[in-house]
């Protein structure tokens, strides 16, 4: 397809940027750069090389970004190649956070830029032509993000909660619908099969959630008003509800929920004539409201006397608006900068395996894709290593991507890096749901639903939507506030469910892993599903049923799938009781803090039922400590080391404190 093209532009980079002295000299002209359908006009990402960053400080770019750009760069030979088309400006593609800005500098996210322009302008010659400056390390265009599937949601039937005979944990009206959740076997006569679920049940003894915990929704937006919802978000509790300032100095105003990344906006929407739900309906499999006597249960939303944990809306999608690369990567560094752990990304590139005549394949291997999309790899490198806290319940962030919907033999982009989590999709019985993909890249199965495979279950346009997934969905789109959806878009939310409910359980346990350890013990945990198939038998669905009005037979061979699945279909109870027997005992970190800066540190992490915490600095000339609510406050006064202790109820630990000269306010460079 034309993304072939991309790498070619990014080798341009590499060999011809030059010196400006060299430049002076006759280059021969750069190959002509074809560009893609999905390129936006009149943008282009470009990462400056170290040799100018202090040309773009003093430029004053460091202080721009989506609330602010800027008409030059202070770079004389970009400015001069920028002069020539109408329009231009320039911002940094992440503003400054001066929380994190030591971590953007280390990993070079702060020299990334996004340039515009006129939107008639000849993107590829503008391209070729910075792509030969010295002072330039990357070029990359700002692609837009295509959705893996037209989501659709299904209309709830109620109907079909008078078929559900299952016994709810919670006293959620819905949970009987829910059998991704607890699958009893009985809403059908066949094609359910009791245990095929991601086994939640049993862990619901062991934990239920936990507040603490933040689960990032790149997406749609989630609906905030939703009554299963809206005591499930996230708060950013450093921002003031409905300011048009940036309270907290992120570089986002108005960051209450999230950020709308799509509308470069503070406002969360689910209400574009064009939405689909899909943001809300995925975020309610993770965390909607446990135990509240309406609609569903969640995986790790509580139990309704203990909170569960929290959904940050990261607006990618928006209607018709498909998002782009910019916004995903500024979603993705927010994520890991605001606190988030998980990132729950439904959404991903089409195989590079799929079939030429029905999709267009894109990426093959990890190193096509980190060719073709530097910035995005980079940021989501970011997110995996500077999510979390060393001192915390779990040290790093984890990616979760849905496998992809074409059911190709290998899975999409970016989830099929090694690095994250890509799931397929399941349907009630354990069979792989017929649109999944699988093979190469995937590395774990959740139930995602099989529409067609249920078929016989209901009629017209309710016909198989009780073989999909049950959860939540804005009255906009369906006015009851629930429906049905499936796809891998609905099996990865189940996956960042239980990672959730196990950080969640770790931090009960007073627990420390490494993000790549609980990756593990998600894997080893699965439940081989290969047992519960008929293999030498096809699994037999109607085809396209509800698109095409047909009602043809067809089938799946199960030999083709065997082994392919990842490690299996994620079990969330097994998964618990590995957490308990693995990990590192928490202890309270030590602080390191900037010359009159500040750092803030959550205590309930490190003691057991909330108990009331105290502070005791032995040197107060060094930094001083307090309690501010549920955080723990501390100031540097002078350069120095000090030892401090914090006791709460039965718990006591011993800590130092470092005070530092520091450039990004925490003292350490």
């Amino acid at each position: 397809m034309k993304l072939r093209y991309l790498p070619a532009l990014l080798l341009c980079v590499a060999l011809i940027a030059c010196s400006r002295q060299e430049a002076e000299t006759e280059l021969p002209e750069p190959p002509r750069i074809v560009i893609p359908d999905d390129a936006v006009p009149g943008q282009l990402l470009v990462r400056f090389d170290d040799k100018v960053a202090e040309i773009l400080r003093n430029a004053g770019l460091t202080k721009s970004g989506p609330m602010a750009s800027l008409p030059c760069s202070g770079i004389p030979s970009v400015d001069e190649v920028l002069d020539l088309v109408a329009g231009y400006s320039i911002e940094r593609v992440f503003p400054v956070d001066s929380r994190t800005e030591d971590r953007a500098e280390k990993s070079g996210l702060h020299l990334w830029y996004l340039v515009r322009f006129s939107e008639d302008a000849d993107l590829a010659q503008v391209a070729a032509d910075l792509s030969r400056l010295g002072e330039v390390s990357t070029v990359q265009l700002n692609r837009t993000i295509k959705r893996a599937d037209n989501a659709k949601a299904l209309p709830f039937s109620p109907e079909n909660l008078s078929r559900a005979a299952a016994e709810g944990y919670f006293d959620d009206t819905y949970l009987p619908l829910q059998w991704h959740l607890v699958n009893n076997g009985d809403l059908g006569p066949d094609k359910f099969v009791a245990g095929a679920d991601v086994n939640v049940r049993k862990a619901w003894d062991l934990c239920t959630g936990d507040a603490s915990v933040v689960v990032a929704v790149l997406d749609e937006g989630v609906d905030v008003t939703h009554p299963d919802l809206r005591d499930a978000m996230w708060v950013n509790d450093g921002e003031i509800w409905r300011s048009h300032d940036d309270n907290d100095g992120n570089g986002y105003a108005g960051d209450y929920y999230g950020y709308n990344f799509a509308r470069n906006s503070a406002i969360i929407n689910t209400d574009n004539i064009h939405d689909t739900g899909h943001g809300s309906h995925v975020a309610g499999v993770i965390g909607a409201t446990n135990n509240n006597g309406l609609g569903i249960s969640s995986i790790a939303g509580g139990n309704g006397s203990v909170p569960g944990v929290r959904i940050m809306s990261c607006q990618i999608f928006s209607g018709n608006y498909a998002g782009t690369v910019l916004d995903e990567v500024r979603a993705i560094k927010y994520a890991a900068d605001n606190g988030a752990v998980i990132l729950q990304c439904s959404w991903g590139y089409t195989s590079g395996a799929a079939n030429a005549y029905e999709w267009q394949p894109m990426y093959t291997t990890d190193e096509e894709w980190i060719d073709y999309n530097p910035l995005e790899s980079r940021a989501l490198d970011y997110f995996i290593h500077n999510a979390g806290s060393a001192g915390g319940v779990i040290e790093g962030g984890i990616a979760v991507f849905a496998g992809g919907n074409e059911s190709a033999p290998a899975a999409g982009y970016p989830g099929a890096y090694p690095d994250f989590v890509s799931v397929a999709a399941t349907a009630a019985d354990f069979t792989p749901a017929i649109y999944t993909n699988y093979g190469p890249g995937t590395t774990i199965s959740a139930p995602g639903g099989d529409q067609d495979y249920y078929y016989e279950y209901g009629s017209g346009e309710t016909a198989g939507s009780l073989g999909c997934v049950f959860s939540t969905l804005p009255t906009t789109i369906a006015s009851e506030g629930y429906g049905y959806m499936e796809g891998t878009s609905m099996a990865c939310p189940h996956v960042s469910g239980v990672l959730a409910l196990g950080i969640s359980y770790a931090k009960q346990l007073r627990k420390h892993f490494k993000a790549q350890e609980l990756i593990d013990l998600l894997y080893q945990t699965a439940t081989p599903i290969e047992q519960f198939w008929d293999i030498d038998n096809p699994k037999l669905y109607y085809k396209y049923v509800i698109d095409l009005g047909q009602n043809y037979l067809s089938s799946i061979d199960l030999h083709s799938y065997a082994k392919r699945m990842g490690s299996g279909q994620v079990n969330a109870y097994a998964f618990l009781k590995a957490i308990e027997g693995s990990g590192a005992e928490m202890t309270f970190p030590n602080v390191y803090v900037a010359v009159d800066g500040s750092t803030r540190l959550l205590p309930e992490l490190y003691f057991k039922n909330g108990a009331q915490c105290t502070v005791k600095v032995e040197d107060s000339t060094v930094a001083s400590a307090v309690i501010e609510g549920k955080y723990l406050v501390v100031n540097g006064l002078k350069e120095g080391q000090t030892s401090a202790s914090i006791s709460g109820g039965k718990d006591s630990y011993k800590f130092i404190i470092t005070v530092r000269k520091g450039a990004a306010g925490n003292g350490w460079l």
